[in-house]
């Protein structure tokens, strides 16, 4: 069964559980998705009213952008587990001999590399839905402005959480020259769109206070 077809009692107790999977990927990619879907819901609250016409068709269009992101949260947490498996599995191989060792390490460095994939998949959907925060606080419906505080949040944790994943992972690499490019691209990630969330944050706690 797919984590999106689970209860939250269920995921909330698999994540608690003695499992190496779901775990902080996983996590990462659903708070994602939660914060995404306060987005949508300011949209929800803005779309049809009289008041906001003229930003009808933004809107609708920010909603558009926010489903698909919900959607690919969602399977992210699935292809996160699967993706971790395979480096799970690889710390158990036996290194009795050279030959035992050699194809183990073969085996958890290509482990490796695919496990980074979808935590870094997980920071562009963060960034591209923190960018989709931005437009809902300036043309949403003010009255769900905390909505977008809470949202933006939820994706600043997921991006934050999700470079975790990556640096952990880059940090057992071999091959070093891959892992500085990844930590580059996870470096610029988090020092762009954690001060965009910041500025959204605050912008809307001005709002507020």
């Amino acid at each position: 069964m797919r984590f999106a077809e689970k209860t939250c009692d269920q995921v909330i107790t698999e994540l608690a559980a003695k499992a190496p999977v779901p775990g902080g990927g996983g996590a990462s990619a659903l708070v994602g998705a939660v914060g995404t879907a306060l987005g949508n819901m300011v949209g929800s609250f803005t779309k049809g009213k009289k008041k906001f016409a003229d930003v009808e068709d933004s809107i609708i269009s920010l909603q558009e952008k926010c489903d698909a992101l919900q959607n690919k949260f969602l399977s992210l947490m699935d292809d996160d587990a699967e993706n971790f498996t395979p480096l799970s599995k690889a710390y158990g191989m036996k290194e009795d001999t050279e030959e035992q060792r050699a194809e183990k390490t073969r085996v958890m460095e290509e482990a490796t590399v695919n496990a980074c994939r979808v935590p870094e998949e997980i920071m562009e959907l963060c960034c591209e839905a923190i960018d989709v925060l931005a437009e809902f606080l300036k043309i949403g419906n003010p009255l769900l402005v905390s909505d977008v505080g809470v949202g933006v949040l939820c994706c600043k944790a997921a991006l934050y959480g999700a470079s975790l994943n990556v640096y952990i992972n880059t940090k057992s690499m071999q091959n070093k020259e891959k892992a500085s490019s990844i930590n580059e691209r996870t470096g610029e990630m988090l020092a762009a769109y954690g001060d965009k969330a910041d500025t959204i944050y605050n912008e809307v706690a001005k709002q507020i206070q």
